[in-house]
């Protein structure tokens, strides 16, 4: 995590998925999230004698508003096991090792997990904040599921008692007010330019090169750098899987990832080329 700067606020594991409440570094998510998934695949393979992909699916994820939102999903991620009758009370869940809760208690230890922030909203002292967290938890068990903390702006959040014309910004991927839809197209501007061109064309130019040449395998150092460009930005910081790259460049999806690993070190070692290639 400290690699990433991402920050894991929540957390629960259930037998056959997990749930985490994250606040992303400036490497972004997907990075995130293939270092730790790969990682953990990596793990579970070699202590059980396997091989081969462990996730059936990609990685779901949802932006949230942190402001009217941080506390709500904090409690919502930490019920879960309640919910899923894993455990049978919130006693039990005190001392479950495999959600986030018992951390923020001090019932268990997990490096990395913010418990000091969470705390600090439920007072200046420790004892008196994790009594008071508790209690907020303890309140949260009638609520049930809640459909309202899974997504879509305003329609979702307000019901659907609201007529679709009257939602100025909705968008399932994001849990928050109008206002923070808005904010969030905004800044998606720079990634919508990226995606968009990832222009193979917009890159090539940027190298001296033409798109075609990008498509052919060859060993001009312009080309090399130019297609390891594409595929960093492509997989570490767009989340698009080696498979999509690789059918727009004619590669292998082996040839992707190790021509991404090419592509951050040349982002490392000359930031400026990220405006060369992007434009922004």
């Amino acid at each position: 995590m400290k690699s990433t700067g991402t920050e894991c606020l929540a957390w629960a594991l259930i037998p056959n998925h997990f749930h985490l409440l994250l606040r992303a570094g400036n490497s972004g998510l997907p990075n995130f999230m293939r270092r730790l998934l790969t990682g953990y695949a990596i793990t579970f393979n070699k202590r059980h004698n396997r091989v081969g992909h462990l996730f059936q699916n990609r990685y779901k994820s949802i932006v949230c508003e942190e402001d009217p939102y941080l506390l709500e999903l904090v409690r919502y991620i930490h019920l879960n096991q309640l919910r899923a009758r894993i455990v049978k009370s919130l006693a039990e869940l005190d001392r479950y090792p495999w959600s986030g809760h018992a951390v923020i208690i001090g019932n268990q230890q997990l490096e990395g997990e913010q418990t000091e922030e969470i705390l600090a909203y439920f007072g200046k002292r420790k004892k008196t904040a994790m009594s008071k967290y508790r209690q907020f938890v303890a309140d949260g068990i009638g609520q049930g599921r809640r459909s309202d903390l899974i997504g879509g702006g305003l329609r979702r959040s307000r019901g659907n008692t609201i007529a679709r014309e009257q939602v100025e910004s909705f968008d399932e991927r994001v849990l928050g007010s109008s206002e923070f839809v808005e904010y969030l197209r905004k800044e998606k501007n720079m990634h919508e330019r990226l995606s968009s061109g990832l222009s193979l064309e917009r890159v090539a130019e940027s190298f001296g090169l033409t798109a075609d040449s990008l498509r052919r395998s060859g060993r001009m150092p312009q080309v090399v750098e130019a297609r390891g460009m594409v595929c960093y930005f492509a997989v570490r910081e767009l989340g698009k899987s080696g498979t999509e790259v690789g059918s727009v460049l004619n590669m292998k999806r082996s040839g992707v990832c190790l021509a991404a690993r090419r592509g951050e070190k040349i982002v490392e070692e000359k930031p400026e080329i990220r405006e060369r290639v992007l434009g922004c």
